[in-house]
């Protein structure tokens, strides 16, 4: 009784597709992966700093002065 069945799921998906609409729902999904895209870039830009500390062969880098 506590999960969800395939023919709930299925209700829920048919009743937001009457309610907004396929052309709502597609843009919908196509801004959260835009979204989740940048997100991923972003974790993988890093800083021109960090990418130079990385390259210290594991000496400590000296303390930045303010």
């Amino acid at each position: 009784m506590g999960a969800f069945s395939i023919w709930h799921i299925l209700l829920i998906v048919l009743a937001a597709l009457l309610l907004f609409g396929g052309n709502k729902l597609s843009n919908l999904m196509g801004d959260a992966a835009k979204g989740i895209r940048a997100f991923k870039d972003g974790l993988k830009d890093q800083p021109e700093d960090d990418k130079n500390d990385n390259k210290n062969d594991g000496q400590p880098k000296p303390p930045k002065a303010d």
